[in-house]
Order: structure tokens, then sequence, then C-alpha cells
């Protein structure tokens, strides 16, 4: 009996791990890095400050998460995760 409530701690634990890493939660890791305040360009405003991370669709509250510009134009990102996958396909989220 105590061997299976170790054994789903143990997988609730791993499950725990991996979405905080790599899922829904690693904005919420990974995220931090300090936006810019202030306007935010046309197509990404979503109210009072926030912005829509172009390659999720999350709403990234100003001040969190990170932000790169690219041909004058400034994005916001969620995490890494969305941030490296902007980096390598930016023509494909960039519309």
């Amino acid at each position: 009996m105590m061997g299976g409530w170790l054994l789903w701690l143990v997988i609730f634990g791993a499950f725990f791990f991996f979405m905080m890493r790599f899922g829904c939660g690693a904005h919420m890791a990974h995220g931090g890095h300090g936006g810019h305040g202030g306007g935010e360009h046309e197509g990404h405003t979503v109210s009072g400050g926030s912005a829509k991370d172009p390659v999720c669709g999350m709403v990234v509250e100003s001040g969190r998460g990170y932000t790169e510009n690219r041909e004058g134009r400034e994005f916001h990102f969620c995490s890494r995760n969305c941030l490296d996958k902007f980096d390598a396909e930016p023509r494909r989220y960039a519309s």
C-alpha cells in the first residue's frame, strides 16, 4: 500500500518537473528577464502594457518574459523556449 503512494508521488513529481521545465509553466520558471516598459508595437499590444507572444499566443505582461527587437519591431515572449523558436524561424512568426 505504501509503495503505491510513493510511486504516484514520484510520477507526479516527474510530471510537475517536466511541465515547469518544458510545458506551460516554462514562462514562470524562465520568465522574469525584465521587459521594456512603454509602448508595444502594432499587432502585439493586448491591453494595459501587455503583449502577445507571436509563437504561442500567450499574453505577456509588461516587465515579464523576454523581449527582442528585429527589423525595427519589438517582440515579447513568455519563455526562452518561445524566443528560441522565433529566432530559428523569424519569418514564420513575425508576420
